[in-house]
C-alpha cells in the first residue's frame, strides 16, 4: 500500500487516522484476549487437578511448557508476516491474522488431548505472529508524525483491555460452562467465546481497510504464503514435542529444544538478510541493540500476564476469581500507561529532547517496583490483595508506557518501506523472553516453591536492558504540522 498524504489541498487531514487507531486497537483486544485465556485456564486445571495439566507430574512446568510452545509459533512468524505485508500489503495480512487466530481458537477449545491442544495453541500462535509488525508499520504510515508515539500507545492500550478480558473473564466463563453441566470440560467453554468475537473483529477490520484505506483487499496470495511458511514450522515444534513426549524429556528440555528451534530460525534470516542491501538498515548496530534489549520486555510481559493469577493466589491463598482481579490491575495499567507514553514521547520530541531519557527512566523505575513484589511474596511473607494489586497497578503503569517508546524509536531507525520487516525482527528476536518467561519460572517455582526467584530474575532482565537503551542512537522524526 502506498504511503498516504496526511493533508489534502484544503489541510485538512486525507487519512482517518483516528478511526484506524480505533479498529486496530479492536485487534489487539481480541488478539491479547485469545491468548491470554491459556493462563486462567491452565490454573483452573491446576486448582481443580483435571485435564492434562492437572494429571502431570509436573504440573506448573508443563504449563509453562504450553505457553511457551505457544510463543515458539507466534515468534516464528514476525518476520516472515512483516516481510508479507511488506510485499502484499500490511492491511491484508491483520485481516488474515484474526480470522486465523480465531479459527484456531475455536479449534483449541475442541480438539481431544495434550498433544492437540498444543498443536492447535502453536497454530494460534503463527496466525497472530503476524499482526504485531503490520500493525506497527500501518499506524506509522498512516498518521501524522507528531502524533505518531501517542497513536502507537493508544492502539497498543488494547492489548491491556485484552489482558484484562483474558484474565477476569476466563473463570467466570469456565464458572457458565460448569453451571451448563460441563463438569470438567468448562474450560473449553472461553475459547469458543473468544473465537467468535475475534472473527466478528477481523470482518470488521476488513470492512473498514476496504472502505476506508486503500479500497479492494488481496487475501489469497498473501495466506497461500502464510500456509507456505506455518506447515514447516508447526511440524517442527509438535516434533520437538512429540520427541520429547516418547524420550520422557524434562518439560525444562522441551523448552530449550523450542529456544534452540528459534536460534536457528533466526540465524537463517540474519544470513539471508546479510547477503541483502536491506542488512545496514534492519541489522544496523543501534536497532539491532533495541532488538536484544526488548527481549526483557517479553519476558516480563508474559511472565505476569501468564502467571500472575496463579502467584497471587498462592501468596495471598486467595480464590481464583480474587486473584484474577488482582492481577487484572497490572494488565488494565496499561489502559493509561500505553498513551500515556506516547504522549508524553511525542512531547518531548517536539520540544527538541528525544525519547530515550524517559524510555530509560522508566524501564528503572519498573525494575524497582518489580523487586517491591518480590519482597512482597518472600517466603514467610502474607501480603493482602490490595498491596499486590497496588504494586502490580504501579508497575504496569511504568512498564506499558515505555513500550510504544522503545516502539516509535525502533520505526525511526529505517526508512518506511522497510518498517514491517523491522517490527518483525524486532518481534522475532525479543519473543525469545516469551517462549522461555513461562517456562522457566514454572520450573523455578516447582523447584524453588517459591515464585520470588522468578520475580526477581524478571526484574533483573528487565533492568539490564535500560543499560542497553542508553547504547542507542535515536533518530528523531522530522515533524510536520497536521
Amino acid at each position: 500500500m502506498k504511503p498516504t498524504q496526511f493533508l489534502d489541498s484544503r489541510g485538512k487531514t486525507a487519512t482517518p487516522y483516528r478511526a484506524l487507531w480505533g479498529v486496530l486497537l479492536l485487534g489487539w483486544v481480541v488478539s491479547y484476549a485469545d491468548r491470554t485465556l491459556t493462563g486462567p485456564v491452565v490454573s483452573w486445571m491446576l486448582a481443580n487437578d483435571v485435564g492434562f495439566i492437572g494429571e502431570a507430574n509436573d504440573p506448573r512446568a508443563l504449563g509453562g511448557l504450553v505457553g511457551s510452545l505457544f510463543f515458539t509459533g507466534y515468534m516464528l512468524t514476525q518476520y516472515p508476516g512483516g516481510r508479507l505485508g511488506d510485499r502484499f500489503g500490511h492491511r491484508e495480512m491483520i485481516v488474515l491474522s484474526l480470522l486465523w487466530a480465531g479459527v484456531m481458537t475455536a479449534l483449541s477449545g475442541i480438539v481431544v488431548g495434550l498433544i492437540a491442544f498444543v498443536g492447535a495453541r502453536v497454530l494460534t500462535g503463527l496466525g497472530e505472529g503476524v499482526f504485531y509488525s503490520n500493525d506497527r508499520t500501518l499506524i506509522l504510515n498512516n498518521t501524522p508524525p507528531k502524533r505518531r508515539t501517542l497513536g502507537l500507545g493508544v492502539v497498543i492500550s488494547g492489548l491491556s483491555i485484552g489482558l484484562t478480558i483474558g484474565i477476569v473473564c476466563t473463570p467466570l466463563l469456565i464458572d457458565w460452562g460448569g453451571s451448563l453441566g460441563m463438569g470438567t470440560e468448562s474450560w473449553r467453554v472461553p475459547f469458543v467465546v473468544f473465537a467468535v468475537f475475534s472473527i466478528a473483529v477481523a470482518l470488521g477490520c476488513w470492512y473498514f481497510f476496504h472502505r476506508h484505506l486503500g479500497g479492494k483487499l488481496h487475501l489469497g496470495p498473501p495466506l497461500l504464503r502464510l500456509i507456505a511458511v506455518s506447515v514447516p514450522l508447526l511440524a517442527a515444534v509438535l516434533l520437538l514435542f512429540v520427541v520429547a513426549d516418547e524420550l520422557r524429556w524434562p518439560t525444562w528440555g522441551t523448552a530449550i529444544g523450542s529456544g534452540v528451534l528459534a536460534v536457528v530460525v533466526i540465524g537463517v534470516i540474519v544470513a539471508r538478510l546479510r547477503r541483502t542491501p536491506e542488512s545496514a538498515t534492519l541489522l544496523g548496530r543501534d536497532i539491532v541493540i533495541v532488538y536484544i534489549a526488548y527481549i526483557a520486555i517479553l519476558w516480563n510481559l508474559w511472565f505476569f500476564s501468564f502467571w500472575s493469577v496463579e502467584i497471587v493466589r498462592e501468596a495471598a491463598s486467595s480464590s481464583l476469581l480474587a486473584a484474577a482481579l488482582t492481577a487484572a490491575f497490572n494488565a488494565g495499567a496499561g489502559i493509561l500507561g500505553f498513551p500515556a507514553g506516547g504522549w508524553l514521547a511525542d512531547r518531548a520530541l517536539r520540544r527538541g529532547y528525544g525519547r530515550k531519557p524517559l524510555l530509560v527512566s522508566f524501564t528503572v523505575v519498573y525494575s524497582l517496583l518489580v523487586f517491591v513484589f518480590a519482597l512482597s511474596i518472600g517466603d514467610g511473607q502474607k501480603p493482602s490483595l490490595l498491596l499486590l494489586g497496588t504494586i502490580l497497578f504501579c508497575s504496569g503503569l511504568f512498564f506499558n508506557a515505555l513500550q510504544p517508546i522503545a516502539q516509535g524509536i525502533t520505526g525511526d531507525l529505517v526508512p518506511e518501506k522497510q518498517r514491517g520487516s523491522a517490527f518483525g525482527m524486532l518481534n522475532l528476536v525479543s519473543e525469545i523472553g516469551a517462549v522461555a518467561s513461562p517456562v522457566v519460572s514454572g520450573v523455578l517455582r516447582d523447584a524453588t516453591g517459591s515464585w520470588a526467584v522468578g520475580t526477581w530474575v524478571a526484574g533483573g532482565i528487565m533492568l539490564s536492558s535500560g543499560v542497553l537503551y542508553l547504547l542507542v542512537r535515536e533518530q528523531r522524526p522530522s515533524l510536520v504540522s497536521a
